[in-house]
């Protein structure tokens, strides 16, 4: 009787602990594991009236690589065409590739975009993809911002502020490296931050213009972001304005990190969730 009387609250403890770690085994497994194998990602390049960037054909090399070396189908358009709901049902994730300004040739086709992120979509932006449909807000919402103003391509730090999420896996805490130091406008209260631009390490820079596009943020300011918005799944980079960029391991890397979260989290895309019927429908917070 005495031997039962210990055990039983130990064995008890036990069988807690183990299923509590079998919850955490199962939730890092539902946002970092992912059947390659089945999954297909669109890389969107289109851009609209205005600068383009050169690194958009190094950029599509890195992700048709990325699919070959990790099993996954990768398809490339810069037709805004491809925005319909029976063909945006093929994709596990929209990878918008360094895209600017004006992508969508009509209304239709927004509304295709933005019903498929409400189905549950994933989206992922790089680079000037904050510089897409600058004047339409629910875009802008979606990614997170605007762009607003970028210093002078330059070696400077961006900093991991949440170590946790699974798309900073591997990536390095503290990352020194050349680009173009982005800040947005319009930023959408949503977007959780996961790398941080550290201005202090900025030294070619007008003081004034910095100031102003800085805004109320302090050292720190917004480089790598997600969020869940309007049913979709959401990543965002503003690092990669370089086309050697796209063949370096580390930022290789960075994307790859990213892209595997999105898809982790899109798996369950429904349809019938979708209702938006203009550009201009608003956002249900539901």
């Amino acid at each position: 009787m005495t031997g039962k009387r210990f055990n039983r609250p130990f064995i008890l403890l036990v069988l807690f602990c183990f299923a509590v770690y079998g919850m955490a085994c199962r939730s890092t497994a539902g946002t970092a594991e992912v059947n390659w194998k089945k999954t297909r990602v669109l890389v969107y390049t289109k851009n609209g009236k205005g600068f383009v960037h050169d690194n958009i054909p190094s950029a599509v090399a890195a992700f048709k690589k990325m699919g070959t070396d990790h099993g996954f189908a990768v398809d490339v358009s810069e037709d805004p065409s491809v925005f319909t709901d029976e063909n945006l049902g093929k994709y596990d994730a929209l990878v918008f590739a360094s895209t600017n300004n004006e992508v969508f040739d009509t209304d239709a086709q927004k509304v295709a975009f933005m019903r498929y992120i409400q189905s549950g979509g994933g989206f992922m932006g790089v680079h000037s993809a904050i510089g897409t449909e600058r004047k339409w807000t629910w875009f802008k919402m979606m990614i997170g911002g605007t762009f607003s103003w970028h210093a002078k391509f330059q070696q400077f730090s961006v900093q991991v502020i949440d170590p946790k999420h699974p798309s900073m896996a591997n990536v390095p805490k503290v990352w020194t490296r050349e680009d173009e130091c982005y800040f947005s406008k319009e930023m959408y209260p949503g977007i959780k931050t996961l790398m941080a631009h550290d201005v202090s390490s900025l030294k070619i820079v007008n003081d004034t213009i910095l100031a102003k596009n800085q805004g109320s943020f302090g050292n720190n300011y917004p480089a790598v972001w997600y969020q869940h918005f309007d049913g979709g799944h959401i990543w965002f980079t503003s690092l990669g304005h370089h086309m050697r960029d796209y063949a370096e391991p580390v930022f290789v890397n960075h994307l790859y990190e990213g892209l595997r979260w999105v898809v982790s989290q899109s798996g369950r895309r429904d349809l019938s969730k979708a209702y938006a019927t203009s550009p201009a429908t608003p956002v249900r917070y539901e």
